[in-house]
């Protein structure tokens, strides 16, 4: 019971704008004065110092003999928590929906980093951001798919013939275009997988299907029905989100089977 009193107590200290935003001015910079961050927030000084008083109370904060405050590693490990409440406080509405599937549980707790991203509604917008993230690629394109659009097929293509490296995670019951087998001879992709160019994997099934390149990427989860939603995506180009979508897409890599081509039907 003591431990909750206690935890209770550190989150009426977070239950208040300014000290949010106090606390998350000492992220982006490590050590700072109240008078910049008082004109910072557009607050009095006296407001400031009050609320900084609290923070350094319940130690989330500590100031140095120059007056400068700095993050205890209390306080930064907080920031990092608060950052996947803000990502579900921005999206309440997607996760009345939506939930994270079969993600693993370190991940849910590092989904603040998509806090980073904007959310992208309706197939035709996800289809052309999809394409950008193709179009935008110069390393490599990395997915996993619950579906293979056909009108993503000739693009994909194209940049690895360009010598864009591919890897892709495919679900055994994903939906396939009609006629995919003969436009994989016709367009010359079994030669590209051959080279090594484009390296495939297979999964039981996927809920959450992720697109990347070297920069960007896109994140899409599952309805409430466990089904994978490609009509809403988190896309962005932030080095957190992307950082959270190519850890998630290597560890699937590294726990997905070999790729059995008579397993997809069209």
């Amino acid at each position: 019971m003591e431990y909750y009193n206690r935890v209770a107590e550190n989150f009426l200290e977070l239950a208040s704008t300014q000290r949010l935003h106090l606390l998350f001015k000492l992220m982006e910079r490590s050590r700072k004065r109240i008078e910049p961050m008082a004109k910072e927030l557009g607050a009095t000084k006296q407001e400031v110092h009050r609320n900084l008083v609290r923070l350094e109370q319940s130690g989330l904060i500590s100031k140095d003999k120059e007056g400068k405050y700095t993050l205890t590693t209390f306080g930064r490990a907080s920031c990092l928590q608060i950052s996947t409440t803000i990502f579900l406080s921005q999206h309440l509405d997607y996760f009345e929906d939506h939930n994270f599937g079969d993600v693993p549980h370190k991940y849910i707790m590092r989904s603040g980093q998509l806090a980073f991203g904007t959310h992208i509604k309706g197939i035709t917008k996800t289809l052309e951001k999809w394409k950008d993230v193709y179009k935008n690629a110069n390393e490599y394109i990395y997915e996993i798919l619950s579906e293979i659009p056909g009108d993503l097929f000739d693009p994909l293509t194209k940049k690895v013939k360009s010598g864009i490296k591919s890897q892709y995670i495919v679900s055994e019951f994903a939906i396939v275009p009609q006629g995919r087998k003969a436009e994989l001879v016709k367009s010359g992709f079994n030669k590209l997988i051959e080279k090594g160019l484009i390296e495939r994997k297979m999964r039981k099934s996927v809920k959450v299907v992720i697109v990347l390149n070297e920069r960007e990427a896109c994140v899409c989860f599952p309805n409430l029905n466990g089904e994978a939603d490609l009509t809403e995506m988190f896309y962005g180009d932030d080095y957190q989100f992307h950082e959270w979508c190519i850890d998630y897409f290597r560890d699937c890599w590294s726990d997905a089977g070999i790729f059995i081509e008579s397993k997809l039907k069209e």
